[in-house]
């Protein structure tokens, strides 16, 4: 250490030589040199456990070819790999290669076989898996989460490969403290977990859901940083509704219908306790629970333990976030818009939620901001004439002085309010017909539409469509990717137009490495308002003239890190940080916590392995 300490020169010989303590200052200044010596440190492994043949096998320490000579001889590797050493980028170039040699039929089922080899390779290499989809992070995203990934739950049954993850089951009920000692790593830091009862907008997919919290944690390590090791995926399994699955001789999951009522929440009370006593540290993020149940399980967890719900949180401070640039773009106020959301189940609730609570903020009160909003479910508009029949979180959208116009469809509502915002939340591709589009059009300069179902094929309408229905003046973002949307006008003109994605990963990544480096023991609302103001100070003056609303997804680690930041410094000014940075530079504390893919030194000790 001495010798890195000497490189330091603003430090006195008498502090470097020991013979007096550093100061405050001086204190400071070496943090970046220890942060830096961190990065470095080896992995240090246990002789008695983890020898020769067993490292191969362990995809968090094998780097198939990248074993230097040196870690053949100490870890009984010789002769178990090819003598040549490669470099990580040498293996990433020849596993990018590859993955571009997979799945060129032609077909449907190309996406598919890139999505098995980069599932094959995180299952053997993940140092190589991550390095390749943080480097090419775009081209991945889409391959190892939506929209693949709903393909792949689908059809899990034969699609399964090995297992990863921890399966809690009805039949677990009083052995889940038993069965979370079962998984092999002591650090946790982040949990997603799922029952599976409704996985993007494909339904109860049951047991096979579980691709879905693998894909999520894969995105929380390639665009926030979380090392792989301190990441578990989780399943719930209660039984599944879906009479396809229940009667597949394939299926992997429980064959009787969902369990409901007390005995569901008794049996998720045991899950959330046996995690609190197993990680008391760890966020547990819920993901793809059927409403009600997704907001009853956030009410019920939410002040007492570190825990979200994404569809209803994060899809809501990504909107948000999207809003505000989209109005920035627009130079309409946000406090003025009117704003018809189609889709009023968790992830429709949980944005028009977010926007609320943004418009409070913004000096509207309650009831004004809760003026700005018309929602439309299957059965037309809603208004307060449903009475009993509203569901849990739509009674304060429920419209009181449009009564006359319950259930009214979406064409005519728009024709009536002349909104400025229409979103879709409501897993129905194509609701967003030419009829309605052209009606945003004709009273909106700029109508801002938000078509956030996923997978693409239940996209409320395609970019293109978007565009060319409005003449390409449509602000317009979407859950699933689309490219570039081509408008021919009536002079002739043929103008381009890239849409952009309004993906939650802009959003959980961030917030997730925020509470984790700040210690935060809850998740409250205003960490999400902070991380979607943040992240839409990432869409740039030049993205927005191009009528981008979201930053390339290129930029994720660093949108990631902004959005990180902001959570933590709120966090801390809230009074609920339990670790601040000694310096009070949290941008350094947290881009030093940021796991990057690199080969650590692998070097054996009779210790306790440690995982980085």
């Amino acid at each position: 250490m001495l010798s890195v300490l000497r490189r330091a020169p603003a430090l006195s010989a008498a502090a470097l030589s020991g013979t007096r303590s550093l100061t405050s200052a001086e204190q400071r200044q070496l943090l970046p040199i220890k942060r830096r010596m961190r990065k470095t440190q080896p992995l240090k492994l246990n002789s008695s456990h983890t020898y020769g043949v067993e490292i191969i096998y362990d995809p968090s320490l094998n780097k198939g070819t990248g074993f230097t000579q040196r870690e053949q001889d100490r870890l009984g590797l010789r002769g178990l790999v090819p003598p040549h050493m490669f470099t990580l980028e040498e293996q990433v170039e020849r596993a990018y290669v590859n993955f571009h040699r997979t799945g060129n039929s032609g077909t449907g089922d190309d996406v598919v076989a890139k999505y098995l080899y980069m599932i094959a390779l995180q299952d053997r290499n993940e140092t190589l898996f991550y390095k390749m989809v943080t480097q090419y992070i775009a081209e991945m995203a889409p391959i190892i989460y939506t929209p693949t990934v709903g393909y792949a739950c689908q059809n899990a049954q034969m699609l399964f490969r090995r297992p990863r993850g921890l399966y809690f089951t009805a039949r677990d009920r009083g052995e889940m403290h038993a069965i979370i000692q079962n998984w092999p790593r002591d650090e946790v830091d982040v949990i997603v977990v799922t029952d599976g009862s409704r996985i993007l907008g494909l339904g109860d997919l049951g047991v096979q859901g579980m691709a879905i919290p693998i894909g999520k944690l894969s995105l929380y390590v390639a665009a926030g940083g979380i090392p792989p090791t301190r990441c578990l995926p989780a399943m719930i399994d209660v039984g599944t509704n879906n009479k396809d699955l229940q009667s597949n001789p394939y299926y992997m999951g429980l064959r009787h219908p969902r369990i409901e009522g007390t005995e569901y929440i008794e049996l998720v009370d045991e899950f959330m306790m046996a995690v609190q006593s197993r990680f008391p540290k760890a966020l547990i993020q819920f993901e793809d629970f059927k409403t009600p149940k997704a907001e009853m399980l956030l009410k019920r967890y939410r002040n007492t333990f570190r825990c979200f719900n994404d569809d209803i949180q994060g899809t809501g401070a990504v909107t948000l976030a999207g809003m505000l640039a989209a109005h920035r773009k627009t130079g309409n106020a946000f406090t003025e818009s009117r704003i018809v959301c189609v889709g009023a189940g968790s992830a429709g609730l949980g944005v028009c939620a977010a926007l609320v609570d943004a418009l409070i903020r913004l000096g509207l009160s309650k009831e004004e901001a809760h003026k700005r909003f018309w929602l439309v479910d299957d059965k037309g508009l809603i208004t307060s004439t449903r009475g009993a029949q509203l569901q849990y979180g739509q009674a304060a959208f429920a419209r009181s002085d449009d009564a006359e116009f319950e259930g009214q469809r979406l064409e005519a509502l728009v024709d009536r309010i002349k909104p400025t915002v229409l979103l879709g939340l409501s897993g129905v591709g194509g609701l967003f017909t030419e009829g309605v589009v052209r009606r945003m059009a004709a009273h909106a300069k700029e109508p801002i539409i938000f078509a956030m179902s996923n997978p693409t094929h239940l996209s409320e309408c395609s970019a293109e469509q978007a565009f060319t229905w409005t003449g390409g003046r449509a602000v317009f973002a979407s859950g699933s990717p689309f490219g570039t949307a081509r408008v021919t006008h009536p002079d002739g003109r043929t103008t381009e137009h890239t849409p952009s994605q309004s993906n939650n990963m802009f959003i959980f990544p961030g917030v997730g490495l925020g509470v984790v480096a700040s210690g935060a023991p809850r998740v409250p609302d205003r960490l999400f308002f902070e991380a979607a103001v943040e992240l839409a100070k990432c869409v740039d003056d030049e993205a927005l003239r191009q009528g981008k609303v979201f930053p390339p997804i290129s930029n994720i680690r660093e949108v990631s890190h902004a959005v990180a930041v902001a959570v933590a410094k709120a966090a801390q000014e809230d009074g609920l940080a339990t670790i601040t940075p000694d310096d009070g530079d949290w941008a350094a504390h947290i881009e030093d916590a940021m796991w990057e893919p690199s080969y650590p030194s692998l070097v054996l000790t009779h210790s306790t392995p440690t995982y980085h």
